[in-house]
């Protein structure tokens, strides 16, 4: 199982970005992005079953980053818009079959992409 997440990198503040995370080897119950800056824990950004249904965003995120997925490439996305500067950190995509109560714990998830680095200039 792999896990490649691309499309980070630089923008201004209010700009947006959209990160894809391409899965191989088998397909999944529930995806999701997390976020983790140096010395801190990862935190959680949204999830979503690949049913889409039970789609899930932090409160930090919400109305401005859209997870997605295309169950056909097996390929899941998060589409970022009006970024803000505290939104600077690694995002990191996520695969597993987490019950309900996980979908937003890094706990719930086996399998993590590489890390693609966010940045936002202000």
């Amino acid at each position: 199982v792999q896990l490649q997440a691309s499309g980070g990198g630089l923008v201004q503040a209010g700009g947006s970005l959209r990160l894809t995370c391409a899965a191989s080897g088998r397909t999944f119950r529930s995806y999701g992005w997390f976020r983790q800056a140096p010395g801190k824990e990862r935190e959680f950004v949204a999830s979503m079953r690949a049913s889409r249904s039970g789609i899930y965003y932090s409160d930090s995120v919400k109305g401005r980053f859209t997870i997605s997925i295309d169950n056909a490439k097996n390929t899941l996305y998060l589409e970022m818009n009006s970024l803000k500067p505290e939104d600077t950190v690694v995002y990191y995509c996520a695969a597993g079959d987490p019950i309900t109560s996980y979908v937003a714990s890094s706990a719930g998830y086996k399998y993590w992409g590489q890390g693609t680095q966010v940045t936002v200039s202000s």
